[in-house]
């Protein structure tokens, strides 16, 4: 039969064990708050826990799908996964008119980007975009003759093309690692893990913000942020990240220091996009998720935690 559908490179046992494990604690809260909303009837929070329970159920799925069927698909889907965001976030920024055939070359630069991190061309993937593309767009823009705001659109194109593209190729590349010996839950496992402490370290910092905070970090860009939710989600991540420490091909000690990075820099993403948002005063950078926002609404820190991530394990395993 056809390698490309029986391929499934990235389901090891290690990753069906966690991939179990959330699926079923998804059904547990999707009966609990179908079985309230029964009981107690309509009301806004039940509807709207629901809500969220469905978008969860549509972005694990479809995570589950692009991500660990196969290499190529992966690639192809993370590729899409960054077009959307890039779009949502370029077309926030209220670029000018005269920008527009400038963004076409960003999406031209998609397949490009994803190609190297497919292929392993490292020193093509590391360069194009921060380099290549930079210089690029920017005598692209010039070119115009249109220089009303042209700091700005230069500033603003390149750095949401890095923050969406270059970003999320890294998980690409990381699917792309060869494989280690003594290491059984291979570039799933890892790939896993990066998404997974990302994502609980977001839950967390806003539980622990929630039932905890009182000191606010910066109120001025995100004002449910205190000192108490970032301290308090980053011991429960670095906790989770330690039962978790199977997905990764690093000892314990690494594994903490790593994770302890991703909490900082993913705290410094989701702000970063809050600080955007409160500029453009919009809510959400899109509505492709209900109940979520949009793509980069999602993605913010993992913008962020993508970087950190790829280039601490290529150090310490593949240089």
């Amino acid at each position: 039969m056809n390698k490309l559908l029986l391929m499934t490179d990235f389901f090891s046992h290690e990753v069906l064990l966690v991939l179990g494990a959330i699926y079923f604690l998804i059904i547990i809260l999707t009966l609990i708050f179908y079985s309230a909303k029964m009981v107690r009837g309509e009301s806004k929070l039940i509807n709207e826990l629901i809500d969220r329970t469905r978008s969860w159920w549509v972005m694990l799925i479809i995570f589950t799908i692009v991500v660990f069927v196969n290499r190529e698909i992966a690639t192809i889907g993370i590729a899409l996964l960054s077009l959307i965001a890039f779009r949502e976030l370029s077309s926030n920024l209220n670029l000018r008119d005269s920008d527009r055939r400038t963004l076409l070359w960003c999406y031209v630069a998609i397949p490009f980007q994803f190609m190297a991190a497919y292929t392993q061309y490292f020193d093509f993937f590391v360069i194009f975009i921060p380099i290549i593309m930079y210089l690029f767009l920017t005598l692209r823009t010039v070119a115009k003759g249109d220089v009303e705001n042209i700091t700005r659109s230069i500033g603003a194109i390149h750095w949401s093309i890095m923050l969406t593209i270059f970003s999320f190729s890294h998980l690409a590349y990381v699917l792309s690692f060869p494989p280690k010996e003594d290491f059984s839950a291979g570039n799933g496992g890892m790939i896993l893990f990066l998404i997974l402490i990302t994502e609980l370290n977001d839950i967390f910092q806003f539980t622990c913000g929630k039932f905890f905070g009182k000191n606010k970090i910066i109120p001025s860009v995100s004002p449910n942020k205190t000192t108490e939710g970032f301290i308090g989600g980053m011991i429960l991540t670095t906790c989770t990240a330690y039962l978790l420490k199977f997905l990764l091909p690093v000892n314990t000690e690494k594994t903490i220091i790593l994770t302890i990075l991703l909490c900082i820099v993913g705290f410094g993403g989701d702000i970063t996009l809050s600080a955007v948002k409160r500029e453009h005063k919009i809510k959400d950078m899109g509505a492709s998720i209900p109940g979520h926002g949009g793509m980069m609404d999602r993605l913010d820190s993992l913008a962020f935690t993508s970087i950190t991530f790829f280039y601490l394990i290529r150090y310490w395993c593949y240089k």
